[in-house]
């Protein structure tokens, strides 16, 4: 009885699967950047939910709202603080609606709940003797809220003047001497390094091996400054007992995936299932040492577990540089001339994690005009259109005429669909959602060989071949079936239109129903029923000349 009750408790107490995206700094509108790291996440979650439907998870997002680079950027906009912080956080939220990112949580830095968690975590440093005063000198980054070690700072000349500059991000230095609270970093080398034993903690593992390489840099360890002086960074949460100081903007910023779980209320947190250590935390390869290095040893230094792993991604440059104001090729996703579905794919489509992927407008509407309106869209159009499926049906299948189809591209077609779900399970788990797309869009392409080669206009008009077509038609569907449904993660929108069409239930979505297609299910019974009925364009081609445009319609 007693083991009965235990197992029975540890499936009401299962954890939900936690994954986060950063925080974005408000420091100015959204772009193509903080958009990828957002649908990254959101594939991540969703894939978790195909899965296992009955997965609860936390998908935490928001925007990081305090220092310096805040109050320059509010005074330049002729705004308060927290009025342009609220500016800027809503255009955040109304672009992740607009792009399928489907959060449970968005936490802001301002809200009372973090400030609370925000002075607890440093009471608990505090307390734990991991914080202390001291002057404090060294170079200063105003763009990346950081001081930076000497050894990290170059000489650059810059409109005929030599500057000092990051060699991490380039960004100008500036000397800077004050009295800050600094926190006991290097205590906790050798425990980021075991923890970094760990195969993969940080994905790709290219950037695991950069953090074991810094941190082999004994150069490079010092203690770190946890605040600024107030009188310098007014936007900002005060150090508990001190308003002369304020908290570092990056542990102000870290502390926000405790907050979304409650920290540090007990009662809350067992409420929302004790989701720590997250187990996905999706950053950029710019942030990587702010989560892999300082983010761990804070958790370490209260006797919390880092979190389980990070997926760093690599960066967007644009028609080959890297995105920038002074050059003005920062792209703002609702200027691009695709639909946020396309883009979305395009995104997941292009980016390989471990190198920079390249943005440009041709290319983003190429991939969606071949791959989602003609491999796709034109496949699934074709074979639910009344022109050679006029009774509007996912129709049955045969299995004499199944075994009499032309073997060679039939054989090929069905082996890949066979085996799609198991191709792109590894794929969706490493997080290479560019290879997830290509397998789909290689056994579409298949699919379109397929259909040409059988002729299904031609079986339309025969006499006899009815039963030929219903089976071409049959298999067809039944790939754009299994495919919609691998596709989800990554175009949720479009894979649910297709689906709906299809008229899969929503309780055969799930990641088991491809896993098997209709005809290796042994003494299945293949039933005729309907599809949706009307005109079906799953994506409209897109035309970004006019002219182009009415050549095609004419």
């Amino acid at each position: 009885m007693r083991l009965t009750l235990r197992l029975l408790s540890s499936v009401v107490q299962r954890r939900p699967f936690y994954v986060t995206t950063p925080i974005f700094y408000v420091n100015a509108a959204p772009h193509l950047g903080h958009l990828y790291s957002a649908v990254v996440a959101d594939t991540i979650q969703r894939f978790e939910k195909l899965v296992d439907p009955d997965c609860e998870v936390i998908f935490s997002t928001g925007t990081d709202e305090h220092g310096t680079k805040i109050q320059q950027a509010a005074a330049n906009a002729v705004l308060s603080p927290a009025e342009y912080c609220s500016k800027i956080s809503a255009e955040y939220r109304d672009l992740f609606k607009d792009y399928d990112v489907e959060y449970t949580d968005y936490i802001r830095t301002t809200e009372d709940r973090h400030k609370r968690a925000v002075r607890h975590f440093w009471n608990k440093l505090l307390e734990k003797d991991y914080i202390y005063k001291s002057q404090y000198s060294g170079w200063y980054s105003v763009n990346d809220e950081a001081f930076v070690p000497e050894a990290h700072v170059r000489d650059e000349v810059r409109n005929g003047q030599t500057v000092k500059v990051s060699a991490e991000s380039g960004h100008k230095v500036e000397w800077t001497e004050e009295t800050n609270y600094m926190f006991r970093l290097s205590a906790f080398k050798s425990h980021l390094q075991e923890w970094l034993k760990n195969d993969g903690v940080i994905t790709p593992n290219k950037f695991q091996k950069q953090l074991q390489d810094l941190l082999e840099n004994e150069t490079y360890f010092p203690d770190i400054s946890i605040s600024r002086p107030s009188s310098r960074v007014h936007w900002a949460i005060r150090v508990p007992g001190d308003e002369d100081q304020s908290i570092y903007v990056w542990l102000d910023a870290l502390i926000n995936y405790l907050t979304v779980i409650g920290y540090p209320d007990n009662d809350a947190m067992l409420k929302k299932g004790r989701p720590w250590p997250a187990d996905v935390q999706v950053v950029g390869k710019d942030i990587l040492k702010f989560h892999g290095i300082y983010w761990p040893a804070f958790l370490m230094a209260i006797n919390w577990h880092p979190p389980r792993r990070l997926v760093c991604h690599s960066h967007w440059t644009v028609d080959g540089s890297k995105m920038s104001k002074s050059l003005g090729n920062v792209v703002c996703p609702r200027a691009t001339p695709v639909s946020p579905s396309a883009l979305r794919y395009m995104l997941l489509r292009e980016a390989t994690m471990h190198d920079d992927a390249n943005y440009s407008e041709s290319k983003a509407v190429n991939i969606a005009n071949s791959e989602l309106a003609d491999t796709l869209g034109n496949l699934a159009s074709r074979c639910c259109g009344a022109a050679l499926n006029p009774r509007g049906e996912f129709p049955p299948l045969h299995t004499h005429e199944l075994a009499a189809l032309e073997q060679d591209v039939s054989a090929q077609l069905m082996d890949h669909v066979e085996r799609l779900h198991e191709v792109c399970y590894g794929h969706y788990r490493n997080y290479q959602f560019y290879k997830v797309a290509d397998a789909v869009i290689r056994t579409l392409h298949l699919a379109n060989v397929f259909f040409e080669c059988h002729k299904p206009w031609e079986l339309r008009k025969k006499l006899d071949g009815q039963k030929e077509l219903d089976v071409v038609l049959h298999i067809t569907m039944e790939t754009l079936r299994i495919c919609g449904i691998v596709l989800q993660p990554i175009i949720p929108d479009l894979s649910n239109k297709l689906l709906n069409k299809l008229q899969i239930p929503l309780d055969c979505r799930s990641w088991q129903h491809c896993e098997k297609p209709s005809w290796r299910i042994e003494g299945a019974i293949y039933e005729t029923k309907n599809i949706l009925s009307g005109k079906f364009v799953l994506f409209q081609r897109i035309y970004v000349d006019k002219k182009q445009k009415k050549k095609a319609s004419a």
